[in-house]
């Protein structure tokens, strides 16, 4: 990993610091077009076709009712792992409801904001070089939280054509209605326009590949009518580590992240002096060569970073402007830092808080803004499922009272319409006043 003292950068050299390695979307986009409209020409026989040619599986059907699949046997000890996450997801989402409050801004005017779920919505639960059934989870929980009705997930299949156990575990668990046995940019334009056997969705969350996001990025674009969570990129960490950080846990923690693909990026930022950076050069290099994944680890490392800070707010100032999805900070009371960090996906305080607790089981959602939009977007939670709808509702007192305001408005808009309305039930208003 190179090296960089932040206070020896100018401000170009900062800037292509904190970028992120390049994707050619131009590239992405001329590869992903062709593949998102021959699903909606063609649906499921597209669906198949892909499959086959991207994941080497030949599949009958592409979607699966999740009320007709059986309960998966897990093992105990598996079980009460996922029954503990879905505990303390469910929890934390849950209380992220928020109250319904009227207003009454003038008397006789009163104003609410009610929410609504998504009715149908479609999750994407990267497979490949590896199963995510925590993905599944941190989507499905807060959908069903949310009382969506139609919810569909979609996962790439295995040789055999069946869906990993443990996804389907969470699935059923957290009301997943369908599956969709398929990855790819083909998986999210079948959610966005709809097949013969695959519903059509109106928002597509989840994390993927260069191509996944690719679709995401056009079908929010087009005719499909369909948004998405946030565009998210590969995975990454940004570490802030003192003089008492214990070196192989900084070195864990960044193989956490690197271990994830070859497209990943790590950073160390190194906070003042006494870091023992040998060491934790060391256990890099000792653990990557221990992990099944090192070889993913290795690639992600060659474009990764460490920097040298002067002090802690150094460190979060550099730790701000490169916005990271994952920000440990594993410092010396760390919670008195909390309140400097403005831009970050999930923010993890002191030694004893791995970004694995995150992933996994903590409560908080890991579907999170990468490549550098955690400086305009938050993570995955309760309200992503959701939409808002103002109300409001006047007595005649209220127009009384609010209307002339409105028509005074509305003219110098030169909207005459509009002070019309208004206008038109004043009149009828002062008539049935005269008249009593």
């Amino acid at each position: 990993m190179k090296s960089y003292r932040l206070s020896e950068l100018g401000d170009a050299e900062l800037r292509s610091l904190i970028a992120r390695p390049r994707i050619d979307f131009s590239s992405v986009f001329s590869l992903v077009n062709p593949i998102l409209d021959d699903v909606r020409q063609r649906g499921d026989a597209a669906v198949k076709e892909y499959t086959l040619k991207f994941d080497n599986v030949q599949l009958d059907d592409i979607v699966q009712l999740v009320a007709d699949l059986p309960d998966p046997l897990l093992d105990a000890h598996v079980k009460e792992a996922f029954d503990i996450a879905y505990s303390n997801i469910y929890a934390f989402h849950a209380a992220q409801r928020t109250p319904e409050t009227n207003v009454e801004n003038i008397k006789g005017v009163q104003c609410k904001r009610v929410s609504r779920s998504i009715n149908t919505v479609g999750l994407y639960v990267p497979g490949g070089t590896a199963v995510l059934p925590s993905t599944a989870l941190m989507l499905s929980v807060p959908a069903q939280i949310a009382g969506c009705k139609t919810v569909v997930l979609a996962t790439p299949p295995a040789q055999d054509g069946t869906i990993c156990k443990e996804v389907v575990y969470c699935a059923k668990k957290a009301g997943v209605t369908h599956i969709l046995k398929a990855g790819g940019a083909q998986a999210i334009s079948a959610m966005a326009w709809g097949t013969e056997t695959c519903p059509k969705v109106e928002k597509i969350f989840g994390p993927g590949n260069q191509y996944v996001t690719a679709a995401k990025m056009i079908l929010q674009n087009s005719e499909a009518m369909v948004s998405i969570d946030m565009p998210a990129g590969p995975s990454e960490v940004l570490v802030i580590a003192d003089k008492h950080a214990i070196p192989r846990h900084v070195a864990a923690d960044l193989l956490s992240q690197a271990e994830h693909g070859p497209d990943s990026q790590v950073v160390l930022v190194i906070a003042g002096e006494g870091v023992n950076l040998n060491a934790i050069e060391e256990e890099l290099s000792k653990q990557c060569k221990s992990l099944p994944r090192g070889e993913f680890a290795a690639k992600a490392l060659t474009h990764s970073f460490i920097v040298h800070a002067y002090d802690m707010l150094e460190s979060i100032n550099f730790s701000n402007l490169y916005a990271p999805e994952h920000l440990i900070v594993n410092v010396k009371d760390a919670e008195k830092w909390e309140s400097f960090i403005q831009n970050a996906g999930s923010v993890f305080l002191g030694p004893w808080t791995p970004e694995s607790v995150g992933d996994y089981a903590s409560g908080t959602n890991h579907v999170l803004p990468t490549y550098g939009y955690a400086r305009m977007y938050g993570g995955v939670s309760l309200d992503s499922f959701l939409k808002y709808i103002t109300v409001q509702s006047l007595t005649e007192e209220g127009l009384r009272k609010l209307g002339p305001y409105v028509a005074t408005m509305a003219e110098v808009e030169g909207l005459d319409a509009h002070k019309l309305a208004v206008t038109l039930r004043l009149e009828d208003i002062e008539g049935r006043q005269i008249s009593k």
